[in-house]
């Protein structure tokens, strides 16, 4: 079998998960290319070496500029904050690697442009890793909408709800500012359930919204912390620079309406991201923190049998889970990404690549900064006037043949 060597750039939370992601995607699944675990880079030496050791990577590093110059590496994971994306993915392409990026892709529009123009020119695979399409409840919604189950769709709404930072003590960590983060939970949360109603329902036509912060001033976790600007370096507290909430309406392409609502004060709520979807012949709902179930109405039957089902996605005739255990022993968060990878590195053996792509990344990217622009003008926005819709491009032939090798052999 052909092998290709994995460099992952960013120790933190995603890193693990993409870590973990990496090292069992080969023992559960039968990707067409092995993924090899290369080499872990942090900017924390101490962190790299312990993901190293951890998770079982070849090799640890500092710099990610040498990693991306070597030319034994062929995919680029990128696991870092938003901030650091695009720099990290124009890099990578010019040296010709895949690249598989955290989402959301970048922290701008401009930025996400930047990275579908260059990935178009260097004809590299990329992926946004949005992972909550790998979900298999997920994936089983999606073939059922194919296959018109739903028939003409109505509405999508989704919320996508957190509460870990409602507590006005909890610090100023990096999510909670612009120049790191981009924005609080409309790009952390919202960009997901947006490219779940891309893929699911279609391109979003127009959008209006609202915004607020409610907690503005927060402690700081180092009053001498880097990143800062000089007026808040050695204060004892920071401004906080994103939302702490966005709402927003939707008109889609296709005719349908959408509601997305994303916080992190909703009380109670962990990781509660839910959509339903309603059409004339039926509907769907899903529930991230119920995430082997899927919730079924069949409006086709007879009324006398109609009503909701929940159907217990753990079948081997469920999207993805052959490779996994028994019906009734369920999978967790973590398997989401193993999916991923999965269906990325098999899109580099076969050349047809894999979805979301940068594209894709970029047209979430889009809404989002349609939303923010009609929270400050309280108005309409059209998606159109920020990102037309399009695909990026892989051009094969333009892949450096030394990033895929035989097992054991020469680049």
């Amino acid at each position: 079998m052909k092998e290709i060597n994995v460099a992952m750039i960013g120790c933190g939370f995603m890193g693990k998960a993409h870590s973990n992601a990496w090292r069992q995607v080969g023992r559960f699944l039968d990707p067409k290319i092995k993924p090899v675990m290369k080499v872990v880079c942090d900017i924390d030496k101490d962190l790299a070496e312990t993901s190293r050791e951890r998770f079982g990577w070849e090799e640890a590093a500092t710099s990610w500029k040498k990693v991306i110059a070597r030319d034994d590496i062929g995919i680029i994971d990128i696991a870092t904050p938003g901030n650091t994306h695009c720099k990290i993915a124009l890099a990578a392409a010019a040296a010709g690697k895949h690249i598989f990026c955290e989402k959301p892709i970048a922290n701008s529009l401009t930025e996400a442009k930047e990275m579908v123009k260059a990935v178009d020119k260097a004809g590299v695979h990329h992926m946004a890793a949005f992972n909550y399409r790998r979900v298999p409840a997920v994936a089983l919604a999606k073939e059922l909408i194919k296959k018109k189950k739903l028939g003409r769709i109505f509405h999508f709404r989704a919320v996508y709800l957190q509460d870990w930072i409602i507590d006005p003590k909890f610090p100023l960590v990096w999510r909670l500012r612009k120049e790191a983060a981009g924005s609080g939970p409309h790009g952390d949360l919202n960009a997901h359930i947006i490219d779940l109603a891309h893929h699911l329902v279609g391109d979003i036509d127009e959008v209006v919204g609202t915004d607020t912060t409610f907690i503005k001033e927060r402690p700081l976790l180092d009053a001498g912390a880097t990143g800062l600007s000089a007026r808040t370096r050695g204060k004892k507290t920071g401004k906080v620079t994103v939302d702490d909430a966005t709402l927003f309406l939707a008109r889609f392409a296709s005719g349908a309406l959408g509601s997305f609502e994303a916080t992190r004060f909703a009380q109670g709520r962990k990781n509660y991201n839910r959509f339903e979807i309603n059409g004339d012949k039926g509907s769907i709902a899903f529930n991230l923190e119920r995430m082997n179930e899927l919730e079924y109405f069949d409006a086709t039957l007879p009324r006398e049998t109609q009503g909701w089902s929940t159907i217990l996605v753990n079948e081997d005739v469920h999207p993805y889970l052959a490779a996994w255990w028994p019906p009734g022993h369920i999978i967790g968060w973590e398997h989401t990404f193993i999916h991923e990878v999965y269906d990325f590195v098999n899109g580099i053996a076969t050349g047809r690549g894999t979805t979301p792509n940068f594209a894709d990344g970029t047209m979430t990217q889009a809404v989002l900064e349609a939303v923010t622009a009609s929270c400050r003008k309280r108005g309409w926005m059209k998606i159109k006037n920020f990102w037309k819709p399009r695909k990026a491009t892989v051009r094969k032939a333009a892949v450096r043949k030394a990033t895929v090798r035989p097992k054991g052999g020469k680049k």
